[in-house]
């Protein structure tokens, strides 16, 4: 089989000489063009703007064969987990070649891709790079290569500059800007089947397709830190900024700007925002990445354990005086270590004597970061809520709070008491 990944929204002109060419390399191995049609939200972890079926019906217009729909991914996963992920589906499925479309040469691909191979991790893909998920889907081809024991051939076409470089962003926004009419120069980029599909959508009142912003406004509106704190890809900074930045109305730009004061770009936003309407779970998350885990599709330099290592060892090189980038340097040049990071810590409570006496042994203890950007916890027992500082030495302060921003690995806290009948909290990180 012949295989494209695509979101194609709306399939465009680009798409249309990638499938011509797809559909050539399939006739000459007597084989079939299949497209696996990203599902749901987009690779960019935005809803679509044109309903699956519509794009399905588009890519089989233009001669493919088969549609795959690829669902349940890109609210819950960045890319380099999601594309390891779809990469050994195509591997099951029997896939032999895969095609895409870039502006520089498979040569420059390979090369750009080798440091990421070498390493054996794909985090981390430079701003500058070009085409960046293209060498992402290289250099994890050849990660992958080897549990399966053979290599999907991988073909680049160029991309369509004429007239101009083609973006389904720009087709998009045109055609909302005009109305939901499709203008002249918009027609330009579109095959004739793409046009006559659109149109029919939009008949219909299929088109845009748009977030639940009711369901993300309510959540951003009234979530506790302890609460928000509980969703995968949001750290306490950013947490922090939503709740500061209450109360959401129906300005969605106040809504994003919350997240673009705590750094996030633009992928990173859509994902996190993806995540709160959907209520995506850092739990959620880590279920998902350790079945994959197993599966040996996730490079073993991504695994969570490694995650969980490098907290544990910068937080040690922190301790010593060593900056947090320099110690994160020197983990990434660093092989075969071994670690034996903490996962289960032990806190101390700022409690009055009142509150000490309506808390029970065995209550949870929500683990959050509080507006002084300091690690507390929220304790709901019966009739009382408290919301306490908690007291550690400072280099578990430190890693736990690489933890809780290393925005999917759960922390879950208990009540318990010490020899002295003192109340302490026990943080467990991970499953532990």
């Amino acid at each position: 089989m012949i295989a494209i990944s695509a979101d194609f929204d709306p399939v465009h002109k680009g798409h249309e000489e990638l499938i011509k060419r797809g559909k050539e390399i399939a006739e000459e191995k007597n084989t079939e063009l299949v497209i696996y049609l990203n599902k749901g939200y987009s690779a960019n972890h935005a809803p679509f703007f044109t309903p699956f079926e519509a794009r399905a019906k588009m890519a089989k217009a233009l001669g493919a064969d088969k549609v795959v729909g690829v669902e349940g991914l890109h609210h819950r996963l960045i890319l380099s987990y999601s594309v390891p992920i779809r990469l050994a589906q195509m591997h099951e499925d029997g896939v032999t070649d895969y095609i895409t479309a870039a502006d520089i040469s498979l040569d420059e691909v390979k090369n750009l891709a080798q440091r990421f191979i070498d390493e054996g991790s794909f985090l981390g893909m430079p701003q500058d790079f070009p085409n960046r998920n293209v060498i992402r889907w290289y250099a994890i081809n050849e990660f992958l290569s080897e549990k399966f024991e053979k290599k999907i051939e991988f073909h680049l076409i160029p991309e369509v500059t004429s007239p101009k470089k083609i973006s389904g962003r720009f087709i998009r926004k045109d055609i909302l800007k005009n109305d939901l009419t499709i203008s002249k120069e918009t027609r330009k980029l579109l095959p004739k089947t793409t046009i006559e599909i659109l149109e029919e959508e939009i008949e219909k009142g299929t088109i845009p397709g748009k977030r639940n912003m009711k369901s993300l406004k309510h959540k951003m509106n009234t979530y506790s830190r302890s609460s928000l704190t509980n969703i995968a890809y949001l750290n306490g900074k950013v947490i922090n900024r939503i709740v500061e930045g209450r109360f959401y109305k129906d300005d969605e730009e106040s809504i994003w700007a919350s997240f673009r004061r705590a750094g996030y770009g633009p992928v990173m936003t859509r994902l996190a925002a993806s995540c709160i309407e959907e209520e995506v779970t850092k739990e959620e998350v880590l279920k998902l990445m350790r079945h994959y885990e197993a599966k040996g599709v996730i490079p073993p330099e991504q695994n969570v354990d490694k995650i969980i290592e490098r907290a544990w060892y910068v937080a040690e090189e922190v301790d010593k005086g060593t900056s947090a980038k320099e110690a994160n340097e020197k983990f990434r040049q660093k092989k075969n270590l071994k670690l034996n990071p903490l996962m289960t810590l032990e806190a101390g409570l700022n409690l009055t004597k009142f509150e000490a006496k309506k808390i029970h042994d065995g209550t949870e203890a929500k683990i959050f970061v509080d507006k002084d950007n300091k690690i507390s916890c929220e304790i709901r027992d019966k009739k009382i809520k408290v919301k306490t500082n908690l007291k550690l030495p400072a280099k578990e302060v430190s890693y736990l709070r690489y933890i809780l921003d290393s925005r999917y690995i759960p922390v879950s806290g208990k009540l318990i008491k010490n020899k002295r009948n003192d109340f302490r909290v026990r943080i467990s990180i991970h499953d532990h």
